[in-house]
């Protein structure tokens, strides 16, 4: 049995490489860059009023009122015609190119244009007011993007803003997950006697989804190691990453072991110092010149939530090319007396809120492993070390948080 960490390091030794593709911006939010994005034009691309306004000399305005004659007003999208000389003054909009011998722009605010082919300035300008400087923004031959980063709307509108349409990104890892069990049966078909609903399928695959990668469903296969071995060629053959789901036990009818074994997998280890989760399996099979990851995860379904999160999750981001892939940690104060043994890894599921006092987590319930409910009503995992015997009510406490919209406090809002 190995420490969690330890669990993590070997399995991101084995990320598989995704190739990389062309999409166009308008596909591309949530993706991951996968080169380096150079600004073929500065931004600005020219000197231009950051208000509607008169762009003037401003040692023409020392006196603070002085009226000055127009030479032309420029709209946003034309470029000056001409310009501006001692004594006079050029009408601008927001964004318009700034003319030569201009070095500050008055707001119109503090303008009377009310005279024909004139404009009286009040106030003293200053070199420099009110100018968006060419290559503020962005320098030509910058790094515009790196390699590596998640594409969010901001990042999107810096490459249009170069005039781009499509990007480089990696490929979604494609993740196949396989459910075993006898007892299994998919939504939507009647129950047998001693039956249960496959909620594995569904729970695993949208958290890879949400990962970033492309989950793809590969059936259940009964507790045979044949029947296994049969479904994992064929998810070893479509997938960049392969998750099985039960099996993983020490019990007679638990036969992911002996189907790895049939396919010529090799194992790295099969149990993991944490709770839930102690039955994990992780393997690399070689196949057609190919190194495939297999992932192995209990049955229960909480303790196939947390492996996930634990492993699964890091993989697929990092197969996207994401620098940090494992989730983020933060911390609250328990609201909860937990009591645990040592000797494990705890991963207690909790229900953070933002408070004045920032951050609390309280329990989501009981903590059984095969509890389905208290997942649901969970939004991060407090986690309890291996040496701890848990933690007291008001401790301050590890966190990842799986679901972030308990840090929008809405009730108060910005303008609070």
């Amino acid at each position: 049995m190995i420490l969690v960490q330890d669990a993590l390091r070997r399995i991101l030794q084995e990320v598989p490489s995704v190739p990389v593709e062309s999409i166009g911006l308008d596909v591309a939010l949530g993706r991951v860059l996968a080169e380096n994005v150079t600004a073929d034009m500065a931004l600005p691309r020219w000197n231009n009023s950051a208000m509607d306004g008169y762009a003037v000399r401003a040692a023409d305005t020392q006196d603070g009122e002085v009226t000055l004659r127009l030479t032309e007003v420029i709209g946003a999208g034309h470029m000056p015609k001409s310009p501006v000389p001692p004594g006079f003054a050029c009408g601008l909009m927001t964004g318009a190119p700034l003319p030569d011998g201009a070095d500050a722009v008055v707001i119109v605010e503090n303008t009377d244009a009310s005279r024909r082919n004139a404009v009286v300035v009040r106030g003293r300008a200053t070199v420099g007011q009110n100018i968006r400087r060419k290559g503020e923004d962005v320098q030509k031959g910058s790094i515009l993007i790196q390699s590596g980063t998640e594409l969010r709307p901001g990042h999107l509108a810096l490459l249009a803003s170069q005039g781009l349409t499509s990007v480089m990104v990696s490929r979604k890892p494609v993740v196949a997950i396989l459910t075993t069990g006898d007892e299994v049966v998919e939504p939507g078909r009647p129950l047998g006697r001693g039956q249960i609903y496959s909620s594995n399928a569904v729970l695993l695959k949208a958290m890879v989804d949400e990962a970033g990668g492309d989950g793809v469903y590969a059936g259940n296969a009964m507790d045979d190691p044949h029947s296994v071995a049969t479904r994992l060629q064929w998810c070893v053959a479509e997938a960049d990453i392969v998750v099985t789901s039960g099996g993983v036990g020490a019990g007679a009818f638990d036969p992911v072991k002996r189907a790895f074994d049939l396919i010529g997998a090799r194992v790295d280890f099969w149990k993991v110092a944490m709770q839930p989760g102690k039955p994990l399996a992780f393997g690399v099979v070689e196949m057609t010149g190919r190194r495939t990851p297999l992932l192995g995860l209990p049955g229960n379904p909480t303790s196939a939530a947390v492996s996930c999160l634990q492993f699964v999750r890091p993989m697929v981001r990092a197969a996207m090319g994401i620098r940090r892939p494992v989730m983020p940690v933060l911390t609250a104060i328990c609201a909860d007396d937990i009591s645990v043994r040592p000797g494990r890894s705890k991963f207690i599921r909790v229900v953070v809120e933002s408070t004045d006092s920032g951050l609390v987590a309280r329990l989501a319930g009981k903590q059984s492993s095969g509890m389905v409910s208290t997942f649901a009503r969970a939004n991060a995992l407090l986690h309890i070390p291996s040496d701890s015997e848990g933690v007291k009510s008001g401790a301050r406490v590890k966190i990842q948080l799986f679901d972030p919209s308990c840090l929008d406090r809405s009730d108060l809002g910005l303008m609070a």
